[in-house]
């Protein structure tokens, strides 16, 4: 797979990585295998794909363990990413708040090391900010622990220009896991809607960017590292008019996958699937491949559970896409419904 580097700070990695969330809840749950999940890690790194991203929230460290598990003698070959911030309150229902004190930084730290097997984490996430606490008290606190030897490199996620400002000028940030896709470009500084909330391409959301993060990143030296950037598998054309989800699915109460708006939605992936055609590609291939294009310093993670899956979106890396096709997919149409 093509190697990018990924700003100044990260060093050289495959261009496509690997969002795990999805092998422990959101999606499909019914579906879920241990086993099958822990294959796909290792074949991720048979493929080249060095950033394995998780997070001590998702299935409350049941993600972590998988992905600990699948590195057990191969830790060397993964960029291991994670991000602690978030506290289950109740993991039926996904219920959560935010603690980014010092005290709990340390303990979710800790606890992550211990799951995962690894003595470093190469990539840690503030995984929100938390309001409570001074953002600059909580990169103080995790700058401690890389001088302790624990974390190689500072992260934050869904983050605002002026909070990764701050933050920056603590320690440095690596780099910044926002939500982007052809569907949602709020984390470039498109349609910036109302203070504390925030559009991008047709609709509000709850929370998120601020500003052009993108481009903060790209001035920084810092990586942008997309989530969802197949819009949470809709631009894969695998969502048709009579798909439906199974409760407990995050799209089963997501806006844009209502049945209301959901065949308006589909004219993008219209869009996306005639550029597809250009290439003998997927449509999930050129969606990965718009995002890779919007700078060297981009490397998108793309979620799976499937090994069909996750080799044809590292085959994204090698779609080149012509300033026609850029241009064609720029102008899909808005997606109608909010992010969440």
């Amino acid at each position: 797979m093509e190697q990018r580097a990924h700003g100044t700070t990260i060093g050289p990695l495959g261009a496509v990585g690997l969002g795990c969330m999805g092998m422990s809840w959101a999606y499909a749950e019914s579906q879920r295998d241990d086993d099958r999940a822990a294959e796909v890690v290792r074949t991720a790194l048979d493929l080249g794909v060095g950033m394995v991203d998780t997070a001590d929230v998702y299935g409350d460290g049941h993600n972590e363990g998988i992905v600990g598990k699948a590195l057990a003698g191969r830790r060397d070959e993964a960029f291991l990413a994670t991000k602690g911030g978030l506290v289950v309150d109740d993991l039926p229902t996904k219920t959560m708040h935010r603690d980014a004190s010092p005290a709990h930084m340390r303990r979710a730290v800790e606890a992550s090391l211990r799951r995962l097997g690894t003595d470093v984490i190469d990539l840690y996430y503030l995984h929100r900010v938390d309001p409570a606490v001074p953002l600059e008290e909580t990169w103080g606190a995790l700058a401690e622990m890389v001088g302790e030897g624990r974390i190689r490199h500072l992260g934050l996620s869904e983050v605002s220009v002026e909070e990764a400002e701050r933050a920056h000028r603590v320690h440095p940030v690596a780099a910044v896991q926002s939500e982007f896709s052809l569907w949602w470009t709020a984390a470039r500084g498109d349609a910036a809607a109302s203070p504390g909330g925030y559009g991008g391409r047709g609709g509000g959301g709850l929370e998120g960017p601020s500003g052009d993060v993108v481009a903060w990143c790209a001035r920084n030296g810092a990586a942008f590292v997309p989530f969802a950037p197949l819009g949470r598998g809709f631009l894969t054309g695998a969502v048709t008019a009579d798909t439906t989800f199974e409760a407990g699915d995050f799209r089963s109460v997501n806006p844009r996958f209502q049945a209301s708006v959901r065949e308006a939605n589909l004219r993008i992936v219209d869009t996306v699937r005639q550029v597809a055609d250009r290439h003998g590609a997927t449509p999930a291939q050129v969606a990965v491949a718009w995002v890779l294009a919007q700078g060297d310093h981009i490397v998108p993670i793309p979620g799976t559970k499937r090994l069909d899956y996750l080799k044809e979106n590292a085959g994204a890396a090698e779609v080149r896409l012509s300033r026609e096709d850029l241009e064609l997919l720029d102008g899909v149409p808005q997606a109608e419904g909010g992010r969440y």
